[in-house]
């Protein structure tokens, strides 16, 4: 961030500073620490929400829940000389991940983010479901990892209808309706992949970058909402 407002006159402009006037690096971590202690991260993810609500994105009756592992850098060079200790592994496929888990709910007409946690990698997807949920729901979509919780989600959205996609189980095929209807389910829940797409790839958080949930909670929650006004930036420009 130092170099960049060093380099670049649009983002000193942006920030309201001069050339010869960019904070150093220790007052960059100084003022990202001191957001993170009030909490502002949950406090602009709410306020961009209710922005979006002003300019008429409103959240609809229909929640789409899912989760991306975000791995941490295998290099053990700090001072502990050891992995983040609140990060854990997890098993995806085939493939072995260390790092925690974004997990999010997504409106399934706007495409918009109205809720965001984050654990470890070792956190089950279900576990995380409730914070997911606005309670308004009469529609919730989910993969096969959410699948047995039709009570959790009666529980905390009384009117939804479950879409969470049938699983199989070892002794247990799924049948060829079952498949016809989980392959109609992922049309609409395909959707959230759009979220993870713009956080990890166009915005290039693919990687934990702080040691800590906490730390990575607070930022989480901000690229969430700056994810929401990338993905409605054409509305709000034909709006203008």
């Amino acid at each position: 961030m130092e170099e960049a407002l060093y380099d670049s006159r649009a983002l000193r402009q942006f920030v309201g500073i001069d050339l010869g006037r960019e904070p150093d690096e220790t007052t960059i971590c100084k003022f990202r620490h001191l957001l993170e202690a009030h909490q502002v991260g949950e406090r602009l993810f709410a306020q961009i929400g209710a922005y979006l609500t002003k300019q008429g994105l409103q959240v609809s009756r229909g929640t789409i829940v899912d989760a991306t592992i975000i791995s941490v850098p295998s290099s053990t060079k700090n001072r502990t000389k050891e992995r983040d200790p609140e990060m854990h592994q997890t098993k995806k496929g085939n493939q072995w991940y260390f790092g925690m888990k974004a997990h999010i709910g997504v409106d399934s007409q706007t495409k918009l983010i109205h809720s965001v946690a984050a654990t470890a990698a070792n956190v089950h997807d279900s576990q995380v479901l409730p914070k997911l949920l606005h309670g308004q729901e009469t529609r919730v979509w989910g993969d096969s990892a959410y699948s047995g919780q039709r009570n959790v989600i009666r529980q905390h959205a009384p009117h939804a209808k479950s879409f969470i996609q049938a699983k199989a189980h070892r002794h247990r095929s799924l049948s060829e309706a079952e498949r016809a209807r989980n392959h109609t389910k992922s049309k609409v829940r395909a959707k959230v992949e759009h979220a993870f797409l713009v956080i990890k790839r166009i915005f290039g958080l693919a990687k934990v970058r702080y040691r800590g949930l906490a730390k990575n909670t607070h930022w989480r929650q901000i690229s969430c909402g700056l994810a929401n006004l990338y993905v409605a930036r054409r509305q709000l420009v034909a709006g203008t």
